[in-house]
C-alpha cells in the first residue's frame, strides 16, 4: 500500500514490449511493488524466460502472452484472454517499440516506415482502445495508462525521422486519452526516456551521430530508474496523474546546444 492509502497489491498491470530492455525493468519493478503483472511481445520463448525469471526474483507470479501489437487481431485476442483470465485491468504500459535504420531520410523505405508506425504509435493506439474499453466497463471502473515517449517526443536525432514522428504523436495520445478517459476514472500520462541501457542503445558508447554531423559517445542509466518512475506514476490514486515525466541520463546531449 502506497503512503496514501492506494493499495496495488494484486493489481492487474500489462507491460506491452515487456520481454527486454526497458519493458523489462519495468515488469520488474512493478512485480516487486505487489502489482500482479502480464507481458507480452512477440516472442514466446524470450517471454517464458523473462517471465519465469521476474517471477523467482519479485515471490509474485509474472504471466506472459504473446502478441503483436501493431495487428488489430492479435491485441484484441490479447485483451479477451486478460478479461477471460484476470477480470480487469488495472494499468497499460505501453512500452514496446522499435528504432529505424540511421540513413537519410529519403532513403527510408515504406517498409520500415510503415513497421515503426506500426510498432510504436499504432500498438499503443491499439492498447489503449482495448483498455479503455476494458476500464470503462469493469467495476471499480477506471485504470491507468502509462506511455513510453523517449524525448524524441520533444527532440530527434539526425536520420530518425519514422521514429521521431512516432514519439511525437505518442504524446498527442496520451493528451488525448488523458481528456477522454477523464470522466470514466483513466489516468493517462506518459515517460520520456533518455539513453536508459538496452539493446537499443548498446552503439552509444562506440558513438553515435551528433545534430552537428560529429560522431561522439554517449552516457546511458540503468533502466531500474525509469521502473522506478513508472511504478511511481502507478502508484497514485486515480484522482491524481503524472501527464508528463522525463528520466535521462544527466550527461546527455539534450538540454542545451549539445
Amino acid at each position: 500500500m502506497t503512503a496514501d492509502g492506494f493499495d496495488v497489491k494484486g493489481r492487474i498491470a500489462l507491460v506491452t514490449g515487456g520481454g527486454t530492455g526497458v519493458g523489462k525493468a519495468v515488469a520488474a519493478g512493478l512485480s516487486r511493488a505487489g502489482w500482479r503483472v502480464l507481458i507480452t511481445g512477440r516472442r514466446k520463448d524470450v517471454l517464458e524466460k523473462t517471465a519465469t525469471e521476474l517471477s523467482r526474483n519479485s515471490g509474485n507470479e509474472v504471466s506472459w502472452i504473446a502478441a503483436d501489437v501493431g495487428d488489430p487481431v492479435s491485441v484484441k485476442a490479447l485483451f479477451e484472454e486478460i478479461s477471460k483470465t484476470f477480470g480487469r485491468l488495472d494499468l497499460l504500459v505501453n512500452n514496446a517499440g522499435i528504432s529505424n535504420s540511421s540513413i537519410p531520410l529519403e532513403d527510408i523505405s515504406f517498409e520500415e516506415w510503415s513497421a515503426v508506425l506500426a510498432a510504436n504509435l499504432t500498438g499503443a493506439f491499439l492498447c489503449t482502445q482495448q483498455a479503455f474499453r476494458m476500464m470503462k466497463a469493469q467495476e471499480p471502473r477506471g485504470g491507468r495508462i502509462i506511455n513510453n515517449g523517449s524525448i524524441s517526443a520533444t527532440t530527434p536525432r539526425p536520420n530518425s525521422a519514422p521514429y521521431t514522428s512516432t514519439k511525437h504523436a505518442i504524446t498527442g495520445l496520451t493528451k488525448s486519452a488523458a481528456l477522454d478517459g477523464r470522466p470514466f476514472d483513466i489516468a493517462c500520462g506518459q515517460i520520456d526516456i533518455g539513453n536508459a541501457a538496452s539493446d537499443m542503445t548498446a552503439k552509444m558508447s562506440g558513438g553515435v551521430l551528433q545534430a552537428n554531423g560529429e560522431t561522439a559517445s554517449e552516457p546511458t542509466i540503468d533502466p531500474a530508474h525509469v521502473a522506478n518512475a513508472v511504478t511511481y506514476m502507478a502508484s497514485l490514486p486515480l484522482d491524481a496523474n503524472v501527464l508528463t515525466l522525463t528520466v535521462m541520463a544527466t550527461g546527455m546531449p539534450f538540454v542545451g546546444r549539445g
